[in-house]
């Protein structure tokens, strides 16, 4: 059974506790701990939830903030349901050609 995964990024809501107004006050504190990002880079890992992220930069946002990597990304697995929908005009809903007898001919003459 295949399950669904959601994550929730929460860099915003600590970067608010700290006192960031925007992504650019990221990029000091960044650099001290060895992280060199452009803005642009900065503000994509703030205001969008990462496909991927260099653990480095994991470990320095939650140095900064002084929390766990858990407290930064919460998440929801949950089993996906299979539902069967009928589509109109679908293959299995036309009967085989072979089920249909042909009607039988009658022959007329033209007297």
């Amino acid at each position: 059974m295949k399950r669904e995964i959601q994550y929730h990024w929460r860099v915003r809501e600590f970067m608010a506790r700290a006192g960031m107004k925007n992504s650019r006050d990221l990029v000091g504190p960044l650099r001290e701990r060895g992280i060199t990002l452009s803005e642009s880079q900065i503000y994509r890992i703030v205001g969008q939830e990462p496909e991927r992220i260099s653990f480095k930069v994991l470990v320095a946002l939650c140095d900064i903030f002084g929390i766990e990597a858990g407290d930064l990304i919460t998440y929801t697995a949950a089993d996906t349901r299979h539902t069967r929908t009928k589509v109109v005009n679908a293959p299995s809903d036309v009967p085989l050609l072979n089920a249909y007898r042909p009607v039988k001919a009658r022959i007329v003459s033209d007297d």
